[in-house]
C-alpha cells in the first residue's frame, strides 16, 4: 500500500483545514487507517483512527470535538477533517494503515502500523 497525505498548510488559530490520504496499491478497505502527527523535538504522536468498516474511532484528547476522521473506501481515501485549530496542532501529520485483525478495535500505536505516508505540514498562527 502506497500512501500519499495531503491538504497541510499554515492556518490561523480557529481555523479548519481538511487533510486527505490517498491509497494505492492492495485493498484499501482491508486497513484500519490513523493519523498521526510530531512536532519538532518531540515523538510521534496518535491523533485519530478509524477501523477498516469506519464503525469504530478514536481520537487523542487534545483533538476531541474538533477533528473527524473518516474514510470513503471507494475512492480509497481516508480524511481528517480539522476544526477550532489551536498553535499547539502545528506538526507534521502523518496517514498510516494498519493490516491487523481491526474489525471492531481501533490501533492508536505506530508500531502497528505496517505503512506511512510521507508527512504534511500543519502550522498554525496565533
Amino acid at each position: 500500500v502506497q500512501l500519499q497525505a495531503s491538504g497541510g498548510g499554515l492556518v490561523q488559530a480557529g481555523g479548519s483545514l481538511k487533510l486527505s490520504c490517498a491509497a494505492s496499491g492492495r485493498t484499501f478497505s482491508g486497513y484500519a487507517m490513523g493519523w498521526f502527527r510530531q512536532a519538532p523535538g518531540k515523538e510521534r504522536e496518535f491523533v485519530a483512527a478509524l477501523t477498516w468498516s469506519a464503525g469504530t474511532t478514536s481520537y487523542t484528547n487534545s483533538v476531541k470535538g474538533r477533528f473527524t476522521i473518516y474514510r470513503d473506501n471507494a475512492k480509497n481515501t481516508v480524511y481528517l477533517q480539522m476544526n477550532s485549530l489551536k498553535p499547539e496542532d502545528t506538526a507534521a501529520y502523518y496517514c498510516a494503515a494498519a493490516s491487523g485483525n481491526y474489525a471492531s478495535t481501533v490501533p492508536v500505536t505506530p508500531v502497528v502500523y505496517d505503512y506511512w505516508g510521507q508527512g504534511t505540514q500543519v502550522t498554525v498562527s496565533s
